[in-house]
């Protein structure tokens, strides 16, 4: 049966159509290519300009890492998310349209503004997904957190498939601008596509679940999130869930971050990756859908079990890899499942958290996961300076998959009264 979805429910799912295109430009295709290039033409090596974009990721998310919890706790009041998910677009949007106007000879400067446009988008983002409990009920969570997967990765080949173009045709001569200033466009279309789709979701949706405001709301939240890290261990679900989360989307995050680095390390030209990553994007989209629809019928767990074991064998893959053929297949592998486990994660999550302290809890949810988005670049970068050779750094994430998936068997399954029970502890 078809699933019909409501207006709040679309306006929530277009702000993934939206920011994605920031992930594929920004974070993994144009950016990284852009960057490696002005490092490079500096006489920076392979494999400490991939280290030093490592330790950037590591930077930006550290210190989102020490924000969300706070940030969140505070949303939790009446009239406060949409105010933090605001900010945090606009400066997102605002530090990569000025990517465009920073001289592509200055890397490190690159490097900064990047730092604080990561800081903007997963910082809108922690709100992002906190709103998923005020669009839509429980039984739809999986289907729409899917849903807004998909459509991400079919928004984000519009602005992609553009700027591939501009650049192509830079590359050939066929239009009077150059590679460098082909990519800055590239820059400024992902800003104005973030920003537009942005609006939906600021006019139509609300916070529906919060806490009354009272007095003294910085002090009184401080409180409140103290006592919620005291009392954590006792929402065993959460916690359990939360600890195999940090494990197992450390390695996604970091194969999806660094992997055309990682790429052009091998040998692979700009081209040629420009164009796996396209189609990357289209795979994806089916597959995310897909996840959705089988978590329906298998649970969002065993998916999870699924989406981890492919990239165990995309870790074991990416050791051996030498040619672009074998870079086409470790993408399709992990087209097949990098929408589906973050949807699922999403949404298995928002299945277990109090309604009334979504924001509070996705904070912790974003803290996991940025805590982890630390390890794992940091852990690449590490083993390549050491080896020499990226391919190590990436079969290194493999035990990562291998602690997550260990711990998510232990995970009880979200169901009424497993969530009412812990929710009863903890009062």
């Amino acid at each position: 049966m078809k699933m019909r979805f409501s207006k709040e429910e679309n306006s929530w799912m277009m702000y993934d159509w939206g920011n994605s295109a920031y992930s594929i430009i920004i974070s993994t295709a144009v950016f990284p290519l852009f960057y490696k290039a002005s490092a490079t033409e500096a006489g920076v090596s392979a494999s400490n300009s991939t280290a030093y974009l490592g330790y950037t990721i590591a930077i930006a998310t550290f210190i989102l890492a020490m924000l969300a919890p706070i940030l969140g706790t505070v949303a939790d009041y009446q009239g406060f998310k949409k105010k933090f998910f605001t900010f945090f677009v606009g400066l997102g949007v605002l530090f990569t349209a000025l990517l465009a106007f920073i001289p592509s000879e200055q890397w490190a400067l690159l490097l900064v503004c990047y730092t604080i446009a990561v800081i903007g988008s997963s910082g809108s983002n922690v709100f992002y997904d906190a709103f998923l409990v005020d669009v839509t009920e429980e039984e739809r969570m999986d289907r729409v957190s899917a849903r807004g997967y998909g459509l991400g990765y079919i928004g984000s080949t519009i602005p992609f498939i553009i700027s591939i173009a501009i650049i192509m045709l830079a590359q050939s001569g066929t239009i009077p601008v150059s590679t460098t200033m082909a990519s800055q466009i590239a820059f400024i279309i992902t800003a104005l596509w973030w920003g537009f789709f942005s609006i939906p979701l600021f006019r139509n949706v609300q916070q529906r679940h919060y806490i009354d405001r009272e007095p003294r709301i910085v002090s009184n939240s401080f409180r409140r999130l103290g006592k919620t890290i005291k009392e954590i261990r006792k929402h065993r679900a959460l916690f359990m869930f939360l600890l195999a989360y940090f494990f197992y989307i450390d390695g996604v995050g970091t194969i999806i971050t660094m992997s055309t680095a990682y790429g052009s390390d091998l040998g692979i030209t700009s081209t040629n990756l420009l164009i796996i990553l396209f189609v990357t994007q289209v795979v994806a989209a089916p597959f995310a859908l897909l996840y959705g629809r089988l978590a329906e019928r298998f649970t969002g767990k065993k998916m999870l079990y699924v989406g981890i074991i492919v990239y165990i064998i995309v870790c074991i893959y990416a050791y051996f890899m030498k040619t672009t053929f074998d870079f086409w297949i470790l993408a399709m592998l992990v087209a097949s499942s990098q929408g589906g486990i973050q949807a699922l994660s999403r949404s298995y999550f928002a299945k277990l958290v109090p309604k009334q302290n979504s924001n509070e809890f996705f904070g912790f949810y974003n803290i996991f996961g940025k805590f982890a988005s630390i390890m794992g670049p940091l852990l690449v970068a590490a083993t390549a300076q050491i080896t020499g050779n990226s391919s190590t750094g990436v079969f290194s994430l493999i035990v990562l998959f291998i602690i997550g998936l260990a711990i998510l068997a232990r995970v009880p399954e979200p169901t009424v009264d497993v969530i009412a029970g812990e929710q009863t502890k903890s009062l």
